[in-house]
């Protein structure tokens, strides 16, 4: 599949995810795609209830981490948050930066912006904007943010080199950013690897943490730090779709896994 498949496929699922009523529970990015149902409870290891500026009703449960928690922001900051789905991040990021900072996310499927749009609107923040637009193409001018966050989106861009040069162009000099993301370590069977169903399950998209790293760095970031790391547990029935038993055994004796992990860099 090639990358403007991965992105519609990518968009599909998550206007489904955002489409599905707020008056049941809401979808996982899995269950949307009945790929990988279970995989996303083991991912979502990080609570927001007493997190400030956490808003229920934006918080839909498709993160992997908690990327504010490490992002230095400061009062008066203006943060951009990457893939905000219904806002959930950019809430608790405007607790930060209070009434004199300013937030926006930046979403690419209609669905989302709406959603965040009515969230923000209920809480009547004035200092919170969501446009739509694409990582690898971000609709602001150079120099633009002192903050960017993303969390468990930049693992779903198809080309991460596009993604993190963007985030350089619209970053304040000395700006920063901090990420969730996911990761692998070692070789990801090829039978998970190859199924388009998995970009939206939020594992296939996932490359290699040094490679990860090295994309960061070529970028230009300086002072890179992993803030935290935690493996994703696959589950049995998970594996069984994919993998023979002797290659489950296999495969869970390896060094290989899958990792959320938070990092930061910062622009000279």
């Amino acid at each position: 599949m090639n990358s403007e498949g991965i992105k519609q496929l990518v968009k599909e699922k998550y206007e489904t995810i955002a489409n599905h009523s707020i008056q049941t529970t809401p979808l996982s990015c899995c269950e949307s795609s009945g790929c990988c149902s279970g995989l996303e409870f083991s991912m979502i290891g990080d609570e927001y209830q007493n997190v400030e500026g956490h808003n229920p009703d934006a918080d839909l449960g498709l993160g992997c981490g908690i990327p504010t928690q490490f992002a230095e922001i400061k009062k008066g900051d203006h943060l951009l948050d990457l893939g905000s789905g219904a806002g959930n991040d950019c809430f608790v990021a405007r607790a930060v930066v209070g009434e004199t900072g300013k937030v926006t996310g930046l979403d690419f499927t209609d669905a989302m912006v709406r959603r965040a749009v009515e969230n923000a609107q209920k809480l009547g923040h004035s200092n919170i904007s969501f446009v739509k637009g694409d990582i690898e193409e971000m609709p602001f001018p150079d120099n633009t943010f002192d903050v960017i966050v993303s969390n468990c989106v930049l693992n779903l861009v198809p080309d991460k080199n596009k993604a993190f040069a963007e985030m350089m162009r619209v970053l304040k000099p000395s700006g920063h950013f901090c990420v969730s993301d996911v990761v692998l370590k070692g070789n990801l069977p090829e039978e998970l690897k190859n199924d388009a169903e998995m970009y939206a399950g939020c594992v296939s998209g996932a490359i290699e943490i040094s490679e990860y790293l090295n994309i960061i760095e070529l970028q230009g970031f300086i002072h890179i730090t992993v803030h935290k790391q935690k493996e994703i547990l696959i589950p049995e029935e998970i594996l069984g779709k994919y993998l023979s038993v002797t290659e489950s055994i296999r495969f869970k004796e390896s060094d290989t896994g899958i990792f959320s992990i938070t990092v930061s860099g910062y622009k000279y």
